[in-house]
C-alpha cells in the first residue's frame, strides 16, 4: 500500500475521531466527573497520536501528545475538569483539524503556542503545592552526651538499607516512582523473528510504558522463531491502559500482562450493560434455573463424569421427559448461535464518495435503458421478452433501492457539529441554551446532508441570536433560565421532516409587518396572515435585529436558507407564537439521485413532478374556467385552490385540449393546481443536471431521459410558483 494511500486513510479515520472527541467533550462538559467520558477522551487524543506518529504525521503527535499529557492528569483524577480546560481543548481539536486538512503541516504557529501556553498554565495551577520539608527536633537537654555516642555507633556500623514493604524485582528503574504505588505487572512480548533477521526497534513502546509508572529494564531473550522481552512495571494505569501502548506498534505482538496475584491476563473482555438470558446455556443450568433439580444434584451429577442427561434420568434426580424438554432447549439455543455467528462476523469498509457517486450515475443509467427495453418490448407483445423485461424491471429496482440505500447515512452524524455551535454562540451571547435532539437514526441521502449543513447552522443561529431570551428575561417571563432548542428528524412518507423548536420569545407579526413596509416588500394596506407574514423573513436584506452582532443585523442568512433547501427540492413552514417559541419545519427529499415523479404531457413536450408533492389529479373543463371568470382558481370539495399553466408559463404553441388536468400539489403548507394537457402516469426519474446556460430558467430543476431517449423536464415547483408570483407584482 502507497505511503499516499495510507495518509489519506488515516486522515480520514482521524477526521473521525474529531468528531467523536468533540461529542464527548460535550458529554464530559454536562458530567465532569464521569471517568468512562474521561477515559473516552483519552482514548481518542492517544489514537490520534499514536497513528499519527506511525503515518508520518509527526507534528500532529506531537501537538496532540501535549493534549494527551493534560488529560492524562484528569484521568489520575490529579486536575480536574473546568471550563477552561474543556475551551481549550476545544481550540486544540479544531487545530487538530487545521493540521489535517493541510497535510499535517502547522498552520498556526501563534494559536498553537497560545493553546499549549493555555493548557501548561491550567495544569500548573492544578499541581499541589509541595509538602514542607519536616523541622528538626531538638534533642532533650538532660542527655547531651549521647549523641556524640550515636554518631560514632552510626558512623562505625555498616551501611545496611531499611527492607522496603515490598520489594520491586531487581531490574525496576530508580528514576520512577515510588516503588510501593499501584499495581506490579509482569509482561511477556513476543514477536516472531522478521524474515531476514532484522531486528526489530521496540524502544519507543517500551519508553511509552516507563511513562505509566515505574518500569523495569526489558530483558530480552530468543525462543524458536521469536524474540521475548520480560519486563515489569508497577503503574496506577489500568490493564487496558497498558494494551493501549502495544497498539500503535507496526510490529505483531503478542503481549501477555500478568497482574500481581492474578492469573495471566488475555484481552479484556468487555463488560455487559445489562444482563440478559443467555442463548446457549448449558443443560444442567436450564435445569437449576426451572427449579427441576438443586446445586447440590448439579454438583453431584458433574463428579460422575457421565453425560449428564443421562446421569440425572438414571438417579431419578429428574424426570426423563424433562430432561429431553432440556435438551431440546439447549439445542435451539446452540442453532440460535450458530446463526447468529456470521452476522457478529460482518463487518464494514470505507468506500471513496466518488466511487459510489459513480455506482449511483451507473445504476441510474442502468434505470434509463431498463425502461427503454420495457417501451419497446411493450409494443411487440412478445410474451418472452415481456417476462424478461418483468424480470429485468425487478432487479434493476431491487439495485437501484440498494444503491441508494448505501448512500444513506443517519442524520444524527451531524448533529455534534451543531451541539459546539449552541455551546460557543451561547457562551459568547451570555446565554444558557442546551440542544436536545431527537430522531438522530433518520437516514438521509449522503449528498442531501452534507448541502443541509449550512442551511441547519444559519437556522440554529437564527434560534440562537432572536428567538432565545437571555436568562434575565426568562426568568422575568416566567421561563426557566435555560432555553431549550429541539433539533428532530423524522421520515414522512418519501420525505425527512426536520425541525427547529425554541421555547424563547417567538415572531412579532407586527414588527415583522412593519420592517416589510420599511423595506418596501409590501403595502402598507396589505392584509396579509401571520403564516404569509412570517415568509417574508426569507426575503433578501430582511432583518429585524436592532444591533449587529457576530451572525445576524446584516439582512443575510434566510435568504440564502430559502435558496439552499429550494436547491434540494425542499420546503420550509414557520409556526409561531409571541412569547412562547417558534418552529421552523425543513421538508426534504430522501435521495437527489432517483426520484418518482409523475409524468405529463403540454402539447408534444413532456414534463414530471416530484410524485411527494402530488395529493391529487382532477379535470379541468372550459365551463369550469368560464365560471371561475377567469380567476384561475378551482373550488375543490369547498376549498379554494389557484392554479397556473404549463402552457402559458412556457409559451407552447396550440390551443388546448376540452378538458385538461390539474395536477394538485402542495407547497409550503398551501395547495396549488398545475395545469397540464394529459397525466400519462407515474414515472421513475433518473435526474440529469441541466447546463450553467439553463440553470436560472424559473420553474426547471432538471431533465430525465424517457424510454423512448427524448427528454423530459423536471418541475421545480417552489420556484415555478414563486416566479409566477414575481410575474403578477
Amino acid at each position: 500500500m502507497s505511503d499516499d494511500l495510507n495518509r489519506q486513510m488515516f486522515r480520514e479515520e482521524a477526521y473521525d475521531l474529531l468528531g467523536e472527541l468533540e461529542t464527548t467533550l460535550l458529554e464530559l462538559e454536562q458530567s465532569p466527573q464521569d471517568l468512562d467520558v474521561v477515559n473516552r477522551v483519552f482514548r481518542a487524543l492517544h489514537t490520534i497520536k499514536g497513528s499519527g506518529s506511525m503515518f508520518g504525521f509527526d507534528g500532529v503527535a506531537a501537538f496532540t501528545h501535549e493534549v494527551e499529557t493534560v488529560f492524562d492528569m484528569v484521568r489520575n483524577e490529579e486536575l480536574a475538569v473546568s471550563t477552561d480546560l474543556l475551551n481549550l481543548v476545544f481550540r486544540a481539536r479544531d487545530h487538530i483539524q487545521k493540521m489535517l486538512d493541510a497535510d499535517g503541516g502547522e498552520v498556526d504557529a501563534e494559536a498553537r503556542q497560545e493553546i499549549l501556553e493555555g493548557l501548561s498554565r491550567v495544569s500548573q495551577e492544578a499541581q499541589p503545592a509541595p509538602e514542607p520539608a519536616p523541622e528538626p527536633v531538638p534533642e532533650p537537654a538532660s542527655e547531651p552526651a549521647a549523641e556524640p555516642a550515636a554518631e560514632a555507633a552510626a558512623e562505625a556500623a555498616p551501611e545496611v538499607p531499611a527492607p522496603p514493604a515490598q520489594a520491586p524485582p531487581a531490574q525496576m528503574q530508580e528514576a520512577a516512582p515510588q516503588a510501593g504505588d499501584g499495581t506490579l505487572y509482569r509482561l511477556r512480548v513476543r514477536l516472531r523473528q522478521a524474515e531476514g533477521g532484522t531486528r526489530p526497534d521496540l524502544a519507543p513502546v517500551f519508553e511509552e510504558l516507563a511513562r505509566l509508572g515505574l518500569c523495569g529494564e526489558p530483558l530480552e531473550e530468543t525462543a524458536g522463531e521469536e524474540q521475548v522481552w520480560s519486563l515489569d512495571l508497577r503503574t496506577t494505569a489500568s490493564e487496558e491502559n497498558i494494551r493501549d501502548v502495544f497498539f500503535f506498534s507496526e510490529h505483531p505482538l503478542e503481549v501477555e500482562i500478568v497482574a500481581e496475584g492474578r492469573e495471566p491476563a488475555s484481552a479484556p473482555e468487555p463488560e455487559p450493560l445489562f444482563v440478559e438470558e443467555p442463548e446457549h446455556r448449558k443443560l444442567g443450568e436450564i435445569l437449576v434455573d426451572e427449579g427441576v433439580i438443586g446445586r447440590d444434584d448439579l454438583a453431584e451429577a458433574l463428579s460422575l463424569q457421565k453425560p449428564i442427561g443421562q446421569i440425572l434420568v438414571e438417579t431419578g434426580k429428574a424426570p426423563k421427559d424433562e430432561v429431553e424438554k432440556a435438551a431440546a432447549k439447549q439445542a435451539k439455543g446452540r442453532e440460535a448461535q450458530a446463526a447468529k455467528g456470521p452476522a457478529e462476523a460482518a463487518s464494514s469498509i470505507r468506500v471513496a464518495a466518488e466511487k459510489l457517486d459513480c455506482l449511483v450515475d451507473l445504476v441510474g443509467e442502468l434505470v434509463i435503458v431498463q425502461a427503454q427495453i420495457s417501451q419497446v418490448v411493450g409494443e411487440r407483445a412478445d410474451p418472452v421478452l415481456t417476462a424478461l423485461s418483468e424480470e429485468l424491471e425487478r432487479l434493476s429496482d431491487a439495485l437501484r433501492d440498494s444503491t441508494l440505500g448505501i448512500r444513506m447515512l443517519p442524520i444524527g452524524t451531524t448533529f455534534s457539529k451543531y451541539r459546539r455551535l449552541v455551546r460557543d454562540l451561547s457562551a459568547e451571547f451570555g446565554k444558557d441554551i442546551t440542544l436536545a435532539t431527537q430522531g438522530a437514526e433518520t437516514e438521509l441521502d449522503k449528498t442531501v446532508i452534507e448541502r443541509l449543513g449550512d442551511p441547519l447552522m444559519h437556522l440554529l443561529r437564527n434560534s440562537i441570536d432572536h428567538g432565545i431570551e437571555s436568562p434575565q428575561e426568562r426568568l422575568a417571563a416566567g421561563k426557566p433560565a435555560q432555553g431549550t432548542i429541539l433539533l428532530a428528524a423524522e421520515h414522512s412518507g418519501g420525505e425527512v421532516l426536520i425541525r427547529i423548536s425554541d421555547d424563547g420569545r417567538g415572531m412579532d407579526p407586527e414588527a415583522i409587518r412593519a420592517k416589510a413596509v420599511e423595506k418596501g416588500l409590501i403595502a402598507a394596506d396589505a392584509e396579509l396572515t401571520n403564516k404569509e407574514l412570517f415568509k417574508l423573513i426569507f426575503e433578501p436584506g430582511f432583518s429585524t435585529a436592532k444591533k449587529l452582532t457576530s451572525v445576524s443585523g446584516r439582512g443575510v442568512g434566510m435568504d440564502v436558507v430559502k435558496r439552499a433547501i429550494d436547491s434540494l427540492r425542499g420546503t420550509v413552514e414557520i409556526r409561531s407564537e409571541k412569547g412562547k417559541g417558534s418552529t421552523i419545519t425543513v421538508r426534504l427529499p430522501l435521495t437527489l439521485a432517483i426520484i418518482d415523479g409523475l409524468q405529463v404531457c403540454v402539447g408534444g413536450d413532456f414534463f414530471v413532478i416530484p410524485l411527494s408533492l402530488v395529493e391529487e389529479c382532477v379535470e379541468l373543463l372550459r365551463q369550469d374556467v368560464e365560471e371561475a371568470g377567469n380567476q384561475r382558481i378551482l373550488y375543490l370539495r369547498g376549498e379554494i385552490v389557484p392554479y397556473l399553466s404549463l402552457r402559458e408559463w412556457f409559451g407552447i404553441n396550440g390551443a388546448p385540449p376540452a378538458i385538461e388536468q390539474i395536477v394538485i400539489t402542495r407547497v409550503e403548507g398551501s395547495r396549488v393546481g398545475i395545469v397540464v394537457d394529459s397525466v400519462i402516469g407515474e414515472h421513475q426519474t433518473v435526474i440529469k443536471t441541466l447546463g450553467r446556460v439553463y440553470k436560472d430558467v424559473e420553474g426547471i430543476s432538471g431533465a430525465t431521459i424517457k424510454g423512448d431517449g427524448s427528454i423530459a423536464l423536471i418541475i421545480d415547483v417552489p420556484r415555478l410558483l414563486r416566479g409566477v408570483v414575481a410575474s403578477t407584482q
